[in-house]
């Protein structure tokens, strides 16, 4: 009887044991799956909720609620003009929808330059902002970057047109941006290069004035600025002159001939005598 009390007492222990040492374990994987998340929450930084799109949305289309979803974003990565709660990208009091002005694939975040503000049309209105009015510049292949521009890009305008001096090129306006292309205000590209006939900018009423008076007297022409490309350009200006290096005529200027001079010729004996008398014609 004792020897199997005390047989029953080992086996206790051991179990006991056994239990001790599987707890152990489980708490020092536990406590290294903390730190390794504690860790990684330091180098991720505070996350934020952001409004994503759930399926590609296209120029135009509205964004109701069923197209958004809420995610969790680092913060020291985020974008401008995000929007956190729901009472932001669609207010309560709002009766209309946004609408896309930029294409917008899954996942993307919402951003407020890309959709309207609540009930606004998305066209060039939409597209416009305070102060800025758009214009509409005629363009051909080879005037209009070969196809190669889309609404949110940026140009240099040179204008070329007859002067006193004779033909010159002149750089009038730098780092406009454009809005649309012919009758589209979409920046999706995926279409390939359509050569337009029309681009529209987005201008002061000043240069509305400068760009409607140059595209009147002469011809228009586009060059295509790089994305953050904020330097600043110089006036540009080129003739044919400086252009291939003519050297400008030089007069030659000729001496006046002489007043012609008459005589008639005497002889008085041996001598011969030149006396001047008034020419006649």
């Amino acid at each position: 009887m004792r020897a199997m009390f005390g047989l029953v007492l080992l086996i206790g222990m051991a179990l006991a044991g056994f239990a001790v040492y599987m707890a152990q374990g489980y708490i020092n994987q536990t406590e290294s799956a903390l730190t390794q998340e504690r860790s990684f929450r330091e180098q991720l930084g505070e996350v934020v909720p952001v409004y994503v799109v759930t399926k590609a949305l296209r120029f135009g289309e509205p964004v109701t609620k069923e197209d958004v979803q809420t995610i969790y974003w680092q913060k020291a990565s985020l974008p401008d003009g995000t929007f956190a709660d729901e009472a932001s990208l669609f207010p309560p009091d709002a009766d209309k929808p946004r609408y896309v002005l930029r294409p917008m694939e899954k996942f993307e975040p919402v951003l407020a330059i890309k959709v309207t503000k609540p009930g606004e049309p998305a066209g060039l209105v939409g597209a416009l902002q305070r102060g800025m009015r758009a214009f509409a510049v005629r363009v051909d292949v080879s005037s209009g970057v070969s196809g190669f521009v889309y609404p949110g890009n940026s140009v240099d305008i040179y204008w070329t047109g007859g002067t006193p001096n004779g033909d010159v090129t002149r750089l009038i306006e730098t780092n406009v941006s454009i809005i649309a292309v012919d009758q589209s205000a979409s920046g999706d590209a995926t279409g390939g290069a359509i050569v337009a006939q029309t681009v529209t900018v987005a201008v002061t009423p000043e240069q509305v004035a400068r760009l409607a008076q140059a595209q009147a007297t002469g011809r228009l022409a586009l060059s295509l600025v790089g994305t953050n490309d904020d330097s600043v350009t110089a006036s540009v200006e080129a003739d044919t002159q400086s252009l291939l290096g003519a050297v400008e005529p030089q007069q030659v200027v000729t001496a006046a001939p002489a007043a012609q001079v008459c005589t008639i010729k005497t002889r008085k004996g041996a001598e011969v005598l030149e006396i001047p008398i008034p020419c006649t014609n």
